[in-house]
């Protein structure tokens, strides 16, 4: 597939200026400036992360009626409801928080809601059930937001509501005790940024320096938090990068027992990073509610008996295997429905629907379409009377925008710029596909159809060494919005090494001027070619470290190659 480069804009001034303060080199000077880093004392937050630099919980609104509202349950013997949702976010948040109030008081529980029976967010039958059993406070964490009926519902029956959240609020605010949320537009917190078990971290802070406790009280369940930052896919910048960072160190040192297990089941040794919360633990615990119940993955995460969470671990795992093979196989039932239709070549959208397929996989297959046909996807199943499905979009197009002008086909639908879920009826599905179509062929740009790679900086093979590495190193724990640099050396010829491996990638072994470098391109061998040519080409890379008998080196990780241009010499 061909893809675009957009080479980031440097700013000169500025990174000479931040050259002169660090004294490194000025290539990753460049990219630092790019992400807001331009001083001294930013440099120093940004690679000395310290705990101290974690904002007050009390500049959130109504944290004090928050921590109010709980101590107030304490004092009447309240029952209080952790509620939770049942993705990666959702769990750990209900595990920290319920694990952490576990320790100060006794008459508590917790609820996930089930994905199928009850859907997204707080739950009438989740309400009911608190009403049955006694409950008169219900903490919601990473939900609730939006669910102004339900907490008035709740109200009713005389169960109270504080909302732990950060999804964007509505134009009218549920009426519950209190809410906290930075993206609140009157909220004054500094950082707005947080995931949900973020929000849920600060409360516990809270809580505990208006109890006198420790601050160990709340910082084990970094490790969580941490998790939680990695599988939202929220900015790790700021505060979030903090909690990562000591979340991470955490995960190291003495993690939950429901990381541990699920790292021994996965055999992964430490030390672990960023990827293996994103690429091992999290779809672990979203398998759990994909093809289950999300409630195991709390009970994972707050068992205290290794044994027992190993026993939950390997539930896990297994939904996740379960949720592998369908994903797989789904997958390849959709590249064949639009393989075999000659007019899907030529469609701006794909549209897919077959009523066996497995609801909890569809939007990860999704994903998976787009990276064969660069396109906004919609993939669709059979829900009992109903088609349910979810869509995914390319960087740059306003999936919600384009499936809210569809919604006279559509039951119900909901998501935002990137994602979106959506239920219609069967007979629905072809007018819906004709006019999603319609609507996105109408506004979408063609440049929006072909991948972009984003290069922060032209680097010479000269300045890739170990000091260099070292800083990068430095730079974790990436993710959005402070990716893994990414580079682009131009000119570079093949030493005649370069080699095709497993049909499908390239193991390079490439020079400029004098310096050699050897590099790994996964899916690339349909560009082999062009290195045979013995021309030079332009590739882009990031820079990692591969050991082999004990010995470690530098390799590049090839993401794209094409050949030079004869102007950039």
């Amino acid at each position: 597939m061909q893809k675009r480069w957009q080479i980031a804009k440097q700013d000169e001034a500025k990174t000479l200026a931040l050259h002169e303060a660090l004294k490194i080199n000025q290539t990753l000077c460049g990219i630092l400036v790019q992400r807001g880093i331009d001083d001294f004392n930013k440099a120093k937050q940004y690679f000395r992360p310290q705990l101290s630099d974690l904002h007050s919980p009390w500049l959130m609104k109504d944290m004090q009626k928050a921590v109010d509202r709980i101590m107030l349950a304490f004092e009447r013997h309240e029952k209080i409801m952790v509620y939770g949702d049942y993705d990666v976010d959702g769990t750990t948040a209900v595990a920290c928080l319920f694990r952490y109030l576990h320790t100060i008081y006794d008459r508590i529980d917790f609820y996930i809601p089930h994905r199928y029976r009850e859907g997204y967010g707080v739950s009438q039958p989740g309400i009911d059930l608190a009403k049955e059993k006694g409950f008169t406070l219900i903490i919601s964490l990473d939900c609730g937001i939006k669910s102004v009926e339900l907490v008035e519902y709740a109200q009713t029956l005389g169960i109270d509501f504080v909302i732990c959240d950060h999804h964007l609020p509505g134009p009218v605010l549920p009426a519950a005790a209190a809410i906290l949320n930075p993206k609140q537009a009157d909220c004054p917190y500094p950082y707005k940024e947080l995931c949900g078990c973020g929000v849920g971290f600060k409360l516990m802070m809270a809580l505990s320096e208006k109890l006198s406790l420790p601050a160990d009280t709340y910082l084990p369940y970094l490790d969580l938090v941490a998790t939680a930052i990695a599988a939202d896919i929220v900015p790790i910048t700021g505060e979030n990068r903090t909690l990562t960072f000591y979340g991470l160190r955490q995960v190291n040192e003495s993690p939950n027992n429901g990381i541990r297990a699920l790292m021994q089941l996965a055999g992964i040794s430490k030390p672990l990073s960023i990827n293996n919360l994103v690429f091992v633990i999290a779809p672990r615990v979203n398998a759990a509610g994909r093809m289950d119940d999300a409630r195991k993955a709390v009970q994972l995460f707050i068992e205290q008996d290794y044994q027992t969470a190993l026993g939950y671990a390997e539930m896990l795992h297994n939904d996740n295997a379960d949720r592998r093979e369908a994903d797989s196989t789904i997958t390849e039932e959709a590249l064949a429905v639009i393989e075999n239709d000659e007019k899907n070549l030529h469609r701006k959208t794909t549209v897919v629907y077959q009523e066996h397929w497995h609801k909890g996989v569809v939007g990860i297959v999704a994903s998976r379409l787009i990276e064969k046909y660069y396109r906004p996807t919609v993939v669709l199943t059979r829900s009992g009377d109903y088609v349910a499905g979810s869509a995914r979009s390319v960087a740059g197009f306003n999936l919600y925008e384009a499936i809210y002008a569809c919604r006279e086909y559509l039951l119900g639908y909901g998501g935002h710029f990137a994602a979106a879920g959506m239920t219609l009826l069967p007979e629905n599905v072809q007018p819906f596909s004709e006019a999603f179509e319609k609507v996105v062929a109408a506004q979408i740009t063609d440049d929006l159809l072909i991948p972009e790679i984003v290069i922060d900086a032209a680097i010479r093979f000269s300045e890739i060494t170990p000091s260099l590495y070292k800083i990068l190193e430095q730079m974790e724990p990436f993710g959005p919005d402070n990716a893994r640099p990414v580079f682009i050396a131009r000119r570079v010829t093949d030493t005649g090494y370069s080699r095709v491996v497993k049909e499908h990638h390239i193991r390079f072994v490439v020079k400029q001027e004098r310096i050699s470098f050897t590099g790994i391109g996964f899916n690339l061998a349909s560009k082999f070619h062009l290195l045979q040519m013995n021309a030079p080409v332009d590739i882009v890379f990031t820079i990692d470290e591969n050991e082999w008998n004990g010995e470690k080196n530098l390799q590049l990780k090839v993401i794209d190659l094409n050949l030079s241009n004869p102007e950039h010499h």
